[in-house]
């Protein structure tokens, strides 16, 4: 930072008449953990450059899985977290680490596997069932077992199909979804992969989409929706605030939200807008489920 942060209390030219943020903000880092997909898919190295020329800014965008990203925000390590996985935003948020969470986007998660499909999987309507069809058939299936988006849903969709994974048939990578994708492919092995980073690979792969999501009719239950929330400074005073609030508003926005959505691998869409809507959602604030009838349970 160093320029006048110390002291900005907003009275230094923030309205300023260039019609800039001012200097605030202008030099410094936005610290952004967020998940493989955002950033293997070219997403936010698309959209980044947009936010860093209008307030002077850079984005350090750093891509480790849900989980992690979390964590990194939990330590103090982050001003603004992208993330899939509501369970684990919606327990960061009850525990006082994030705040001002949004809606972002969505995209959903597919099974994918080899042609020849060993499983018979193929088709199917409901994402449990073909677990379990992979499981019934000890057929090879690498899991990310990185306490990702990704990884988190897969366990719950083994749990919501009665099955506890494990065996030779079951390997855990701990990579990103980029990686699992291509350790699937060298050995014939079906994987959970959200729909983005599959179809930014699809062209080095030959593992196919055998279980489609909801973007494709498939079942709900395979939806992949991602939020932003900032790091609050209450518990990490080191933490960017207002850069972060105005990424969050930037990424929020219309024009951004449109960009989004015209961004394209392949000539496919990997990313739908959630965040812009006439009729909001306001539990995409809170804790699912929260209100504050609840609160003091």
């Amino acid at each position: 930072g160093g320029d006048g942060t110390d002291g900005s209390d907003g009275d230094d030219g923030t309205g300023g008449s260039d019609g800039e943020s001012g200097p605030d903000v202008a030099g410094e880092t936005l610290t952004l953990t967020t998940t493989t997909s955002t950033y293997d898919t070219g997403l936010l190295d698309e959209i980044h450059t947009d936010f860093e020329e209008m307030y002077g800014v850079s984005v350090d965008a750093v891509a480790q899985g849900t989980g992690a990203a979390l964590e990194s925000a939990r330590n103090g390590d982050a001003d603004v977290v992208m993330v899939h996985a509501r369970g684990l935003e919606d327990e960061f948020l009850r525990n006082g680490y994030g705040i001002n969470r949004r809606d972002l986007m969505f995209n959903d998660f597919v099974i994918v596997g080899p042609e020849d499909d060993p499983a018979g999987v193929q088709g199917m309507e409901s994402a449990t069932e073909a677990l379990a069809a992979i499981a019934e058939a000890e057929a090879q299936f690498v899991s990310r077992g990185d306490n990702s988006g990704t990884h988190t849903k897969e366990l719950n969709l083994w749990e919501a199909a009665g099955t506890d994974p494990g065996g030779d048939w079951y390997q855990e990578t701990g990579t990103g979804m980029g990686e699992a994708l291509n350790v699937a492919n060298q050995q014939g092995a079906y994987t959970l992969a959200d729909r983005g980073t599959f179809i930014s690979q699809r062209s080095e792969i030959d593992l196919v989409i055998l279980v489609q999501g909801p973007i494709e009719d498939g079942p709900e239950i395979l939806a992949n929706p991602y939020g932003i929330m900032a790091v609050n400074p209450g518990v990490h005073d080191n933490a960017n605030y207002d850069l972060a609030m105005a990424y969050i508003g930037w990424v929020t926005s219309p024009g951004v939200q449109d960009a989004i959505s015209s961004y394209q691998v392949n000539g496919e869409q990997l990313f739908f807008p959630e965040a812009v809507s006439e009729d909001p959602d306001f539990q995409q604030y809170v804790p699912e489920g929260w209100s504050s009838e609840s609160a003091d349970e």
